[in-house]
């Protein structure tokens, strides 16, 4: 029904493959994608590199957010290696625990300012740097979370910082779709992930979602993978400003 070959994708959030940004690079390596795969840090590599090298990505290069240069210094490194960029996958969110594990109103500004920038100004600020080699049109993807629109126990500062991040997916579509660049939020059911299991009463939370869905089924990341593989096909090009629900229905139940 789609292919991806011949265009370029960067994954960038790729922590090991339960990770939903490994979903989404598998999926998109099927239909034919290149890939270009960030990892956090040395620690990281390690585990990054071998799964990166098995998907077959041309480009493997670090990438911490909260360093300006290493954003510029990888887009430098796509630009000389591909000329071009078709796909941005955005997976990534950082809260200090001490915040994250807190009442909303007792969040400090410190916190809040560290959860926006990483959660949420990072994915604008990799669509602004795609913008310029995405000449042909493309597709930017980042994750949310059900979260953003009613009060999740435990989940606490990271529902209004999804929020935002839900929003600032919609007025990037809006500016971006003359350009026919779509900007689209994937928004899972909770599941096993390295970065969700620093929520509190984790374990609590994807059995009630379980329970709570329809299907009574978690969401798996090659679900959410196969999912974003077909909004970066040219058969989703008129699909944006969306937040995609992948939760077995779990949203929808009062």
């Amino acid at each position: 029904m789609f292919s991806l070959d011949g265009k370029k994708a960067l994954i960038v959030g790729v922590a090991n493959d339960q990770s939903i940004a490994y979903g989404c690079a598998a999926a998109m390596r099927a239909q034919g994608a290149d890939l270009a795969i960030t990892y956090l840090n040395d620690t990281a590599e390690k585990w990054v590199r071998p799964l990166a090298e098995e998907l077959g990505a041309e480009i493997i290069e670090p990438l911490d957010v909260s360093h300006p240069d290493q954003e510029a210094a990888l887009f430098d490194v796509i630009r000389e290696t591909w000329g071009q960029i078709d796909i941005l996958v955005h997976s990534i969110a950082f809260c200090p625990k001490q915040d994250l594990h807190g009442r909303v109103i007792d969040c400090s500004a410190q916190g809040f300012e560290l959860a926006m920038d990483i959660s949420v100004h990072s994915f604008l600020r990799l669509i602004r740097l795609a913008e310029p080699m995405m000449q042909h049109g493309g597709t930017c993807l980042t994750v949310s979370f059900y979260g953003s629109e009613e009060v999740v126990e435990d989940y606490n500062i990271m529902g209004p910082v999804k929020s935002a991040l839900e929003s600032v997916t919609r007025y990037a579509a809006a500016e971006l779709g003359d350009k026919r660049i779509s900007v689209n939020a994937l928004s899972p059911g909770p599941l096993a992930t390295r970065a969700a299991s620093g929520i509190a009463h984790f374990d609590a939370m994807l059995a009630a979602a379980a329970k709570r869905a329809p299907t009574h089924q978690l969401t798996r990341t090659e679900e959410i993978g196969a999912y974003a593989a077909f909004l970066a096909s040219d058969a989703a090009r008129n699909i944006t400003g969306a937040v995609v629900k992948i939760d077995g229905g779990y949203s929808i139940m009062g």
